[in-house]
């Protein structure tokens, strides 16, 4: 467990506007306001929120009296008025429960409604060992970190959703995996119904690149998106931020699965999805280390640590096949830029944080294979999160969902 948070801030979206006098789209939009520190005063929420003062103070009022917010102080004015009262969100509003998992190994967390990482940690595991080995790891360790959140005096607050991030297609609806290429087992299991027994909360399935893609948005400025994520790791993949700030699922919960588009003309590779020449298997980093161990002078490569150890020491043959990766990977970035005419265009996974060489070989193609229209303004870049990135879009998630319209009935019913 680390001693301080490894998350920055995070731009919380507010519900839409319902067309009457909802109350509880109005409490959704007052907390939400609060947890994103996008408003710390009655005055601050009138602004922010467009609603009257007088519908600000009854739901201020509301969530002081349920638990939810808390006074934190007064906020010195300027002038010669009175000091503006400063809001918070309570620590007896709850726990959300997040996991952000990959193919070796996953990053857990427990955060409050503000926001605040209470504890976190990574376990390693193996998404190749099944559900029930992966998901009872994954529950244990959530539950001795949710005991080393407490805080004394915080009593013992609930667990109000729990978000979890896979490395491969889900429903995120039904709540399953569907047939993820690099997990046995696990096609239809229904993790979202086994969490939320577990935790006894809410439980969100998510693909993993699609947390990293989410929580990148949300801690960048507003004018960042659309954004377009693409992790290049075991596999390869991609994740889609709307320029309202939401993920772009598609029809059935496959937009943003680029690792299975054929590389043209590039080699007849075999893929774990049982097709040839997909770029996941030509050029991820699983690809680049297999490539790499094939090599007669290469003996002893044999993972994607292997390889960032060769990359960060400067390896020739290392950095030439990540160069060559990253060529390809260029090429179908371009062709999402055209396609998606993304604002910003991160790139994440195990390579990006050994060197620059991934960043620098995905640029130049980009640059120059798509139209000026297309690039002019685009931003291309290394993930301003790294390794936390799925935590970030996790506690986005989770907090949200806390506080929708929906959820306001549950965390403020009246304490028994």
């Amino acid at each position: 467990m680390q001693p301080t948070s490894p998350l920055p801030p995070l731009r919380l979206s507010v519900p839409g506007p319902s067309g009457r006098a909802d109350a509880a789209v109005t409490l959704s939009t007052v907390a939400r306001l609060v947890a994103s520190g996008a408003a710390v005063s009655k005055a601050d929420l009138v602004a922010a929120a467009g609603l009257a003062r007088t519908t600000v103070s009854t739901a201020v009022d509301e969530l002081l009296a349920r638990g939810v917010l808390r006074p934190d102080g007064a906020r010195p004015t300027t002038g010669r008025g009175r000091p503006a009262d400063r809001l918070a969100m309570s620590a007896r509003g709850g726990h959300v429960l997040l996991a952000d998992v990959g193919a070796r190994g996953a990053h857990l967390a427990v955060v409050d409604l503000s926001q605040r990482v209470l504890a976190h940690e990574h376990i390693d595991i193996d998404v190749q060992d099944g559900p029930d080995a992966v998901l009872a790891a994954v529950e244990d360790a959530l539950t001795a970190l949710r005991g080393r959140a407490r805080h004394p005096g915080d009593g013992d607050p609930a667990v109000r959703a729990v978000v979890i991030g896979l490395p491969g297609p889900v429903d995120g609806n039904l709540g399953i995996p569907v047939r993820p290429p690099i997990m046995p087992g696990w096609h239809a299991y229904p993790v979202s119904a086994r969490l939320q027994r577990t935790f006894d909360c809410p439980a969100v399935l998510e693909n993993d690149v699609n947390l990293r893609a989410l929580g990148e948005a949300r801690a960048l400025p507003a004018d960042q998106v659309p954004l377009l994520f693409v992790k290049v790791g075991t596999g390869i993949g991609g994740g889609l931020v709307s320029r309202e700030g939401v993920l772009h699922h598609g029809a059935d919960g496959a937009a943003g699965d680029i690792g299975h588009v054929r590389v043209r003309g590039g080699p007849d590779t075999a893929c774990v999805c049982g097709n040839v020449g997909c770029i996941e298997a030509v050029a991820s980093a699983g690809a680049i280390a297999r490539r790499l161990a094939a090599e007669p002078h290469q003996l002893g490569v044999a993972t994607i640590a292997d390889v960032r150890a060769l990359i960060a020491r400067g390896d020739p043959d290392a950095l030439g096949v990540v160069r060559e990766a990253a060529g390809v990977i260029g090429e179908l970035v371009a062709t999402l830029v055209h396609f998606y005419n993304p604002a910003r265009v991160t790139l994440g996974g195990s390579l990006t944080a050994a060197s620059d060489e991934l960043l620098a070989g995905v640029r130049s193609v980009v640059y120059q294979r798509a139209l000026p229209l297309a690039t002019r303004n685009l931003v291309l870049t290394n993930s301003v999160l790294g390794e936390y990135a799925g935590l970030a879009g996790a506690a986005v998630l989770g907090i949200e969902r806390v506080l929708s319209p929906p959820g306001m009935d549950a965390l403020t019913a009246p304490r028994p």
